[in-house]
């Protein structure tokens, strides 16, 4: 069953691995609670409680706060059951970052109490962008006493969307990944021009102004991270994180090396090889090889649902990294999404 033949990652980065983290930052943006822009839920208003779920379900091994699985409608594992498999093969602690939730976490965090990112159709979406920004440096500052490789993802329902904006404001050719199988392209273009207009009509040009106009709580954290962790970190995580790298590379900060998986890489509705070149970011993809372990649900990845979140990619690579072989990775990502069918 567990048979597979491609190779597991792209490429294997030369880390140290004294003392690893892994860390996801949690936020919202009210562009996930837009009609059809975020599968990252059963509605478009429950996107914003998909953040505190799915920490949960990887903190503790399950949903606590409401009796539902960490599935899609259709039977997809989400990503957060991808990385609490990672982190039960490991016996790793994950760390969570309170960004800027709607909805008060459940689980332990740090917390740079921030606040939720608004439409930036209409306004401002996030005028606390400089001071979240200086807290995620001191978090950096801070990370650093106590680990040498921190792989930072992330959970921001909507964030497609807004990495979107952020790249473009930025003048990237850029077309973003989502979790639907069915990218809503026109949509997030959409929205996406009505930003543009704003942000050219204000002239706002600078990264932290433009994330003022049109981020979401998760950027500001990730880049002032970026820009004061001292030993080796791993961006985990696709279209968003690329757009936090190119924020990084703006503001004149060595851009840290992304992990993804192969099925945003083979989005056809996304350019995200090419983005990473054009952003100056090494880009490796993790190809767990769900086509073929026996799961429906893991399955759908291979044809685009969901294909990646929560810093799924960076955990399965971290855990390769520790010595994991890809057949014990793929067996601990069965037995545990197995559970939750």
């Amino acid at each position: 069953m567990f048979a597979h033949y491609m190779a597991f990652v792209s490429e294997v980065p030369q880390l140290s691995l004294t003392a690893p983290l892994f860390c996801s930052i949690l936020g919202n943006t009210r562009l996930s609670t837009v009609p059809g822009i975020s599968a990252a839920g059963p509605t478009p208003e429950k996107t914003l409680l998909t953040p505190v779920l799915d920490a949960e379900l990887i903190m503790y091994g399950s949903i606590t706060s409401m009796p539902v699985k960490p599935n899609t409608p259709t039977g997809c594992p989400t990503p957060a059951s991808i990385t609490r498999a990672m982190m039960d093969l490991m016996n790793l602690h994950p760390l969570f970052i309170n960004a800027g939730l709607a909805h008060t976490p459940t689980v332990p965090c740090l917390d740079v109490y921030g606040c939720v990112g608004d439409d930036p159709r209409e306004r401002d979406a996030l005028p606390c962008a400089d001071v979240l920004y200086q807290r995620g440096m001191w978090i950096g500052e801070f990370l650093s006493v106590s680990s040498d490789l921190l792989v930072l993802g992330e959970c921001v329902p909507g964030g497609t969307t807004t990495a979107l904006c952020i790249l473009r404001a930025l003048g990237y050719t850029a077309s973003v990944s989502s979790s639907f199988v069915n990218n809503p392209v026109s949509k997030k273009e959409e929205i996406c021009e009505v930003v543009q207009n704003r942000i050219r009509s204000n002239g706002v040009s600078q990264p932290l102004d433009l994330i003022r106009a049109t981020g979401d709580p998760m950027m500001p954290v990730a880049a002032g991270i970026a820009h004061a962790y001292k030993g080796d970190i791993l961006f985990a995580g696709g279209t968003q994180m690329l757009a936090v790298a190119a924020l990084v590379r703006a503001m004149g900060d060595a851009v840290p090396m992304i992990v993804t998986t192969s099925y945003v890489r083979d989005d056809p509705t996304a350019n995200v090889e090419e983005l990473a070149g054009e952003i100056g970011a090494r880009i490796v993809f993790v190809d767990p090889g769900f086509d073929d372990l026996g799961h429906a649900g893991l399955a759908r990845y291979c044809i685009g649902e969901v294909k990646e979140g929560m810093g799924a990619g960076g955990a399965m690579l971290l855990a390769y990294l520790l010595g994991y072989s890809p057949e014990a990775i793929r067996a601990k990502i069965y037995e545990t999404v197995s559970k939750y069918s």
